[in-house]
């Protein structure tokens, strides 16, 4: 699989909103349908992940669209100003309406697990991600949701259960529980709690858009990343 390139993010966006986009294959150990595909304009041309809406398993507790979580996962953390998920647009594909994200060139033996242990300089990344997981609810925070590219970038990918209105949070980063929450998390947990972007908004329902202003305000409120006492708002498997 060639090297995918991230040149800066307007074009990123540009040319997986207009590119012209082929399948090259179906990505294996998905419940949904997911597809590599190549996404070429002009000169230009860069891998990326479709996941149309066709293709999706209906779920007891989240109704169809979650390709449109993905897109609003992306766009809540730029709002954030964490740059912590791959480029995401909604868009037309060869099956329909779904989700093209950049595709990120990470090294398949990396998670969380053994990226903690190993380098200490990624904890902010982690402790950014920990934060975006509880306002955006993300029910399925597996080690392997977290990448890095060759770059020594931090990325979380598979935001498709995210933003229920009822909390359901499922995460493996549980490391920071009781730390102080860093100012610049706090701002931007601030600005949600008092409005939600509109291009976020409109990905949600109105009672997910309250709630996601509640958990951020929860935050601001306690000060800190929770602790699970329970132990048990943990994903499954792990990895």
């Amino acid at each position: 699989m060639p090297s995918n390139e991230l040149i800066f993010e307007g074009d990123a966006l540009s040319l997986l909103t207009n590119g012209e986009i082929e399948v090259v294959q179906r990505m294996p150990y998905s419940s949904n349908a997911t597809f590599l595909v190549t996404v070429s304009l002009g000169g230009q041309k860069t891998q990326a992940i479709y996941k149309p809406l066709r293709g999706e398993r209906p779920l007891w507790d989240f109704g169809p669209g979650l390709h449109r979580r993905e897109v609003a996962a992306y766009r809540l953390s730029e709002a954030m100003g964490l740059g912590i998920v791959p480029p995401t647009v909604l868009r037309e594909g060869p099956a329909g309406e779904g989700s093209v994200q950049f595709f990120i060139d990470a090294d398949v033996e990396a998670h969380y697990f053994n990226l903690f242990e190993q380098h200490p300089e990624l904890h902010d990344a982690f402790r950014d991600m920990c934060a975006f997981d509880i306002v955006a609810n993300n029910t399925d925070r597996k080690a392997g949701h977290c990448l890095i590219d060759k770059n020594q970038q931090v990325w979380g990918i598979d935001h498709g259960v995210c933003f229920s209105a009822d909390f359901k949070l499922r995460t493996v980063i549980w490391e920071f529980g009781g730390e102080e929450l860093p100012p610049s998390l706090i701002a931007a947990c601030a600005n949600l709690a008092k409005t939600v972007p509109l291009e976020v908004a409109t990905l949600l329902a109105d009672d997910e858009i309250s709630a996601l202003q509640e958990r951020a305000q929860w935050l601001v409120d306690g000060g800190a990343f929770p602790v699970d006492r329970s132990r048990s708002r943990y994903p499954w498997p792990l990895v």
